[in-house]
């Protein structure tokens, strides 16, 4: 008997026609298997934002409860009501913590010096541009904190520096 080849024509033609469904039908289910995704992430989201509405809807009618509003004005504003005694108990430290230490003024980056000596120069007001915290111009005398006030710095001629002279 003559040996009958593994692969016939018929054969052949058929993996052709199963390959090419598979590939026909792979773009189609990749994208219905997408969709699903998407959908369920969708649901998600909405079951979110309706747990979100109820809970805002809920707040809303607890903000129209007088007594809601008296107990959260006397808890977050510490409000007393008439012939109340209202007394706000402080944690020990709390003070120490509330309270900043001043900081000595810094000098001004190079840049801002300049800057400012520029626009002096352009208004002519002549002075002389910043070049320390002490230096700073200011209104009224400063405290150092020997307890010393620091002269005020002129912009104008003293009585040394007279106009006519």
């Amino acid at each position: 008997m003559a040996k009958r080849p593994q692969l016939t024509g018929r054969a052949a033609i058929l993996a052709v026609v199963v390959c090419a469904i598979a590939m026909s039908l792979a773009y189609p289910v990749r994208e219905y298997v997408s969709l699903r995704r998407s959908i369920s992430e969708l649901r998600a989201e909405k079951a979110r934002v309706e747990a979100e509405k109820q809970a805002l809807l809920a707040r809303d009618q607890q903000a129209n409860d007088p007594n809601w509003i008296k107990k959260t004005a006397k808890e977050r504003l510490h409000y007393c009501g008439p012939g109340e005694k209202c007394f706000v108990v402080m944690e020990p430290g709390q003070d120490e913590r509330r309270t900043t230490a001043k900081q000595p003024a810094t000098a001004p980056p190079w840049y801002e010096t300049l800057w400012e000596s520029v626009e002096a120069a352009d208004a002519g007001t002549g002075r002389r541009a910043v070049t320390g915290p002490a230096a700073r111009p200011s209104t009224t005398p400063s405290t150092q904190p020997s307890g010393k006030a620091t002269p005020e710095p002129t912009t104008g001629p003293t009585k040394k520096e007279s106009v006519g002279q």
